[in-house]
């Protein structure tokens, strides 16, 4: 029980945190934008944060049940030092600092809030680096750049679709149509350097083909599948329904259905990257 209840908040966690983080980075970037829906974007990410911040504590604290293997364990003293002291409690520590920085900078109740929740969103996406795989592998400094450089391109594109989501319906056509045209001209440069770094990492880490027909590796190819879909989706709107925005009625529409669809996406990849990186080694 103790791990299912695990791997579903760190899979929450970890579609929250990013979104939160995200939408930091997207406001950073293109406030000039957002006229009507900064605001809203705000909450949202405030929210995000907030909820990060639950989910990650719950999942650190069902550590210690994990290595007591039973519930019961999560009030064991001894098994939360033993857990605090590790990698994983120094992860903890930089999601539970970034997250926090992020939401109070949104809220705008710290100096320079802008600089503090840009400064939390990058200590959130740090702390992917200081446990798992990557962490213990003696090529650790390459792989932990090309996992840095993974999870930051990652967390803008998950920050950017409910941004984009509600800029359509809160922004002028025409203002949102030069939005979606300013990201996507980011976007399509950054969005497969995604698939560059996970290459490299997984040509680090994966020891032989055998690894396909493992866990580990049938997670992986659902990762990659899901990946070429999302290419697809975002293929789609940079050609077809971004530019639609602004000169076709139901453009709007039309391109929130595939910002949704590549949201519910991406939330089942990083799903699946959670599960995989939870119980599972390439080894």
């Amino acid at each position: 029980m103790a791990d299912v209840l695990s791997g579903v908040l760190r899979a929450f966690s970890f579609v929250l945190l990013l979104q939160g983080a995200g939408i930091t980075l997207f406001i950073a970037i293109f406030r000039q934008c957002l006229v009507n829906c900064e605001g809203r974007l705000r909450r949202i990410g405030i929210a995000s944060a907030l909820l990060g911040i639950a989910a990650v504590t719950g999942q650190f604290l069902l550590e210690a049940a994990r290595m007591g293997g039973d519930l019961a364990a999560i009030v064991d003293p001894s098994l939360q030092a033993t857990a605090l002291h590790s990698s994983t409690g120094a992860a903890f520590a930089l999601r539970l600092a970034g997250l926090s920085m992020v939401a109070a900078g949104l809220r705008g109740r710290m100096g320079l809030s802008a600089t503090a929740s840009i400064i939390g969103a990058v200590l959130a996406v740090v702390a992917f680096t200081v446990t798992g795989h990557t962490s213990t592998h003696p090529e650790r400094w390459l792989l932990e750049l090309l996992l840095l450089a993974h999870v930051l391109i990652v967390t803008f594109w998950v920050g950017a679709l409910p941004a984009l989501y509600v800029a359509t319906r809160c922004e002028p056509a025409a203002a949102a149509a030069q939005l979606v045209e300013a990201f996507s001209t980011i976007a399509v440069w950054l969005v497969p350097c995604i698939f560059l770094a996970g290459a490299g990492m997984a040509v680090i880490l994966i020891p032989g083909w055998s690894v396909i027909r493992e866990p580990y590796g049938e997670l992986l190819l659902v990762k990659i599948g899901g990946f070429c879909l999302l290419m697809a989706l975002a293929a789609l709107n940079r050609w077809r329904l971004g530019p639609a925005i602004a000169r076709i009625e139901r453009g709007m529409v039309s391109f929130r259905r595939s910002v949704s669809a590549e949201y519910m996406l991406i939330a089942t990849v990083l799903a699946a990257t959670a599960i995989m990186t939870l119980f599972f080694s390439p080894e």
